[in-house]
């Protein structure tokens, strides 16, 4: 007998592993998912109350049992998904894998730092596996497309961003010089924070230009605002239109060598690592 012979059971059942958690296809594997998106529920909703001071001082202790167990449960399903896969790594290291170590990582650490038990409710981003379970492709779909026009967009919006940032620090500098500190304006970085405030459209109004001249640049800056948050949308918008004419209908399949969602209906390999899917 071969040495690789013992290996073939392995291999079937960590198939069958990888079909259940991953795959959402199979009855089994949306079973899964589903009991897996009520658990995330329950755990945020128990973090949730126990923040509150009257269920805390009445049921700390219960709840404090509710969490420690979802969390061993959360441990055991991370520790299954990494046996589950030929690349344990590339899991760790992928957008899911990220958020599953995170969300585990409160409930031990608040063994060291009290308090970092309510980071608790980072497990919600978990949910985001909805779009999965239900076999909502459409929607998988969709937010390829939206990712693609982020990551094309990505020069321009930092050039943009860059531009803002200039023009914030020359603002800034104006209005110190204008007001001054008997005004509020005690220093350039106070008065670049005026003018990202001001510039957003957010207007706090913990600061404001007194002098004529101070209130002409507001106004001046004010109407600027308006028209330097166009750019993002439109920037990113054209983007999304190139990137819907580029449109491929994706599934909901992962691939069992590195995890990744987000293949072609019709694809045979994975576009990320090259495994056979």
């Amino acid at each position: 007998m071969s040495p690789s012979t013992p290996e073939k059971p392995r291999a079937g059942w960590r198939a069958r592993l990888h079909e259940v958690i991953f795959e959402a296809d199979t009855a089994a594997g949306k079973a899964f998912d589903i009991g897996l998106i009520a658990s995330i529920l329950l755990s945020v909703t128990t973090v949730m109350l126990e923040s509150v001071p009257s269920i805390r001082t009445a049921y700390g202790d219960v709840l404090t049992r509710i969490e420690w167990f979802f969390t061993i449960l959360f441990s055991i399903e991370y520790l299954l998904r990494l046996v589950s896969v030929k690349k344990p790594l590339r899991y760790i290291t992928s957008f899911f894998g990220f958020v599953d170590i995170l969300a585990l990582l409160p409930t031990y650490l608040s063994l060291l730092l009290p308090g970092t038990q309510y980071l608790f409710t980072i497990r919600i981003l978990r949910l985001l596996r909805v779009f999965r379970i239900l076999k909502l492709s459409e929607y998988l779909s969709e937010a390829s497309t939206l990712m693609g026009a982020l990551q094309a967009s990505r020069r321009k919006i930092s050039v943009f961003i860059l531009t803002v940032l200039l023009l914030v620090v020359i603002i800034g500098s104006m209005m110190y010089i204008v007001e001054g500190e008997e005004h509020g304006f005690t220093s350039i970085p106070t008065s670049i924070y005026w003018a990202i405030v001001t510039l957003t459209t957010v207007g706090y109004g913990d600061l404001s230009p007194q002098t004529p001249l101070g209130k002409a640049l507001a106004s001046l800056v004010m109407i600027m605002g308006y028209g330097i948050i166009a750019v993002p949308t439109g920037i990113v918008t054209a983007e999304i239109s190139q990137a819907a004419m580029k449109f491929k209908q994706v599934t909901s399949q992962a691939c069992p060598n590195c995890s990744q969602y987000g293949h072609d209906a019709d694809a045979t390999f994975c576009k990320y690592c090259g495994s056979r899917l």
